[in-house]
């Protein structure tokens, strides 16, 4: 690329960081607190630490009010933050038949284990704009609070348990595919390794895991649409904390706290050619930081895909899907473009004047 420098160098490059800084907090308005960003933005946050790469909800708050809610702007922000931090340890497999459940509920089955728990979700609410957000007050929240702890008889209360999931039933009856033998299960790092295609399963579920939630969107919907073979149901959707532990130099495990999460185990159904072979179901998986059930669904949707290349279906080309929901990469490739490409556009354009000349002496001839 014929870059060239901005005129000003490092000096307008400050003033425009400053002018940054002044658009954010010109009206003098009382800071936000990144304890109310964490509290009230959860979402948010959840979404920038899963397409940043890093569970980490204060600096993900941070990194969302100092790019002014830009939620790509964050996750960069967040990423590039992350490459600074010295890795000490990796974690043993989390078990998300440990989790404490928030939320749980199947598409597929009425009865499950443990009962359907829809917990905090806007699946049945009326889109209707709530302009009493507007003049919310302390007050307010602390009579929500009071009233909703009130209606909760602590004497009723049980004790907290897992629940068995629901891939058992299907287990259990021999309904699901056996994996298969050819697939392959290295277990890799994609922040260490780059990535080659085909890709393992473990490299494109990171790559999901940290995939920006509208790009997996946008592929799991051109599957469903017909741009791919996959139109599944959710066998069950989790959301909840879960245990992290780690070894330490002796060997021990150690617990280290809890992380918030979503899975997704997506049902898929099959054809079989073979007379002796039934159409069994196989599971497409999905799992990403907090709570964000349209990501965790896509990446089951986009797990199984990707399980059955077709060049023809865009949804399951491995290369298409991973590199165009990477939200960092695309952001950081697609406004590099509003740098100064001086040098290179002046060659191109000296080429076509050149050609109009051409042109216009052949006519004239």
């Amino acid at each position: 690329m014929g870059y060239v420098a901005v005129k000003g160098g490092s000096d307008a490059i400050e003033n425009s960081l400053e002018l940054v800084e002044f658009y954010r907090i010109r009206n003098s308005i009382t800071p936000i607190e990144i304890e109310q960003i964490k509290s009230q933005l959860r979402l948010a946050v959840d979404k920038v630490m899963g397409e940043g790469g890093l569970f980490t909800p204060d600096y993900a708050a941070i990194a969302l009010k100092q790019a002014e809610g830009e939620v790509f702007e964050a996750a960069f922000i967040l990423r590039a933050f992350r490459t600074t931090l010295q890795r000490r340890f990796y974690s043993e497999t989390i078990n998300t038949r440990e989790m404490f459940v928030k939320r749980k509920i199947s598409a597929s089955f009425r009865e499950i284990p443990g009962g359907q728990i829809l917990g905090p979700t806007r699946d049945y609410s009326q889109r209707i704009m709530d302009t009493k957000k507007a003049s919310e007050s302390t007050s307010d929240i602390q009579n929500f609070l009071q009233q909703f702890e009130s209606k909760i008889d602590k004497n009723t209360l049980k004790s907290i348990k897992t629940y068995a999931k629901v891939i058992d039933l299907l287990r259990e009856q021999g309904l699901l595919k056996p994996i298969d033998k050819k697939e392959n299960k290295q277990l890799l790092d994609i922040t260490r390794e780059a990535i080659k295609f085909p890709a393992a399963r473990s490299a494109r579920l990171q790559m999901l895991a940290r995939a920006e939630t509208g790009g997996l969107m946008a592929m799991g919907y051109a599957s469903m649409r017909g741009f791919g073979s996959v139109h599944p149901t959710v066998g069950e959707l989790r959301y909840g904390s879960v245990p992290v532990t780690v070894k330490d130099p002796s060997g021990k495990l150690r617990y280290i706290g809890k992380i918030e999460v979503t899975e997704a185990e997506m049902i898929n159904g099959t054809s079989s050619n073979k007379k002796s072979e039934a159409a069994l179901y196989t599971i497409g998986y999905g799992l990403c930081f907090g709570q964000n059930d349209t990501k965790a669904i896509c990446m089951g949707i986009l797990d199984t895909t990707m399980r059955n290349p077709d060049s023809n279906q865009p949804a399951n080309d491995q290369e298409f899907v991973l590199y165009h929901t990477e939200g960092i990469e695309s952001m950081g490739f697609t406004n590099h473009l509003k740098l100064p490409h001086y040098v290179t556009f002046q060659s191109s354009l000296k080429n076509v004047r050149e050609e109009v000349e051409r042109k216009k002496e052949v006519a004239t001839a």
